[in-house]
């Protein structure tokens, strides 16, 4: 599945559609302005909350949290050690762990699962240079929690690269 996103995005307040390769509305990423942590809603066509991500208040390193149905479904953070690439570690409830790298605020990075390459976040593969793809590799992946994973680690690189 390939869904292409409009640049322009992850900033506070900014709502914006994500759209499939037909050029369908999929998602809405509604970005709440006026919190005092940084808060997405990720929203199917209908306008139904499928999953919220929010900015951990307190932790030693920037961390992001995803939920669904009101309870946490992963959290996000960046791996201590990765000192030539953006690299993010993503921890589900169920211990599993997903592993983002690449150059994240390029928009150039892949999500993986034991060496599995579950989704890749790309600006190369379109000639609009103000839109990048998510590919989701399987058929069988939660494309609500990849989109979510995405949005972490670009909002995380972001307030690193600000610092």
């Amino acid at each position: 599945m390939r869904l292409l996103v409009r640049e322009r995005v992850f900033g506070i307040g900014d709502d914006y559609w994500i759209e499939d390769a037909d050029g369908r509305k999929v998602f809405l990423v509604d970005g709440k302005a006026m919190r005092l942590r940084d808060t997405f809603e990720l929203k199917d066509a209908q306008g139904r909350i499928v999953v919220e991500i929010k900015q951990k208040l307190i932790s030693l390193r920037d961390t992001m949290l995803i939920e669904r149905d009101g309870e946490q479904l992963a959290k996000v953070k960046r791996k201590r050690l990765s000192l030539l690439r953006n690299h993010y570690r993503v921890t589900l409830v169920d211990g599993t762990e997903l592993d983002v790298s690449g150059k994240i605020l390029d928009r150039e990075f892949a999500v993986d699962y034991d060496g599995e390459l579950l989704a890749q976040i790309s600006r190369r593969w379109l000639t609009i240079r103000d839109t990048y793809g998510i590919d989701i590799v399987r058929d069988d992946a939660d494309t609500a929690l990849l989109i979510a994973v995405a949005v972490c680690a670009i909002v995380l690189a972001e307030k690193e690269h600000d610092d």
